[in-house]
């Protein structure tokens, strides 16, 4: 049972539209879709059901039966939807049901005051000259991920913010797995390290985007701006997989591809040691 207070479920139904059985603009189909890509869930097992079959309904239902860590992903997962739904009406997602919203959402996932990160901070970090023989990758891996952000630069300046995404999202997942390899104990032994059913630490080459970005955090590699932004890439990378793209409704523009060139310069940058 999650630890959700009453004003804090009202200040949810408000802002989502559960109230009346709706939430948000989601379907049946991608309601369900949108719990189980998220929290690995059925919404729609009977359990779910004690309040009454909408999806308000089951919502309700899932915030009273769930754990705080899976309550507070799926409320920040759908605050994201909303804001996104927002944006592209042309309104302001900074109003203050969003931020109490936020608010209750870092409760439930432990997350302390200071580690809100202001976007606007993140984006103004000028990375200038990274130089990318500091990562002491082999020649052939350096050429690439160099020919990749010569693509990256020619994406920008054409508008072309979904190629943007995709190529970010794989050099990131392939520096870290390189530094991995070569930290192999100290990446194996981290609390964040993923593990199998036997709780035997997984193979480096099975290891996510997500244990790597954790981990590199773990270990001092990236820093915690980098890996909440990280992880925005992440999900946005997700979309490389055109069915999931329709069903969340993910349109990237300029600024997620700007959010996502500077996660990954900050990243070199840390990597690098040329982070100041």
């Amino acid at each position: 049972m999650s630890s959700l207070k009453t004003i804090e479920k009202k200040y949810f139904r408000d802002l989502l539209g559960s109230e009346s059985g709706y939430v948000l603009d989601f379907t049946n189909a991608t309601f369900a879709e949108f719990f189980r890509d998220n929290v690995d869930i059925d919404i729609y097992d009977n359990k779910y059901s004690t309040y009454g079959d909408s999806k308000g309904k089951r919502l309700n239902a899932f915030w009273d039966i769930e754990s705080d860590q899976s309550v507070g992903k799926i409320l920040d997962e759908l605050l994201k939807v909303w804001k996104y739904e927002q944006n592209k009406k042309g309104l302001s997602a900074n109003t203050q049901e969003y931020n109490e919203c936020k608010k209750i959402v870092n409760k439930l996932l432990g997350k302390k005051v200071q580690d809100e990160l202001k976007e606007d901070d993140f984006l103004n970090q000028e990375f200038l000259n990274l130089d990318l023989s500091l990562l002491y990758l082999d020649i052939q891996f350096e050429t690439i991920i160099k020919q990749r952000i010569e693509e990256i630069k020619k994406c920008l300046g054409s508008g072309a913010s979904l190629s943007v995404i995709f190529l970010c999202g794989s050099i990131l997942e392939g520096l870290l797995q390189d530094r991995a390899s070569k930290n192999i104990q100290k990446f194996n032994t981290s609390k964040s390290a993923p593990k199998d059913y036997n709780e035997k630490v997984r193979q480096l080459h099975e290891w996510t985007l997500d244990s790597l970005i954790n981990v590199a955090h773990e270990v001092g590699l990236i820093e915690l701006d980098i890996k909440k932004y990280s992880h925005d890439l992440k999900d946005f990378r997700n979309y490389i997989h055109p069915r999931q793209q329709a069903l969340q409704g993910f349109n990237p523009d300029k600024h997620t591809a700007e959010i996502s060139w500077k996660v990954l310069q900050a990243t070199i940058a840390s990597l690098s040691g040329q982070r100041r």
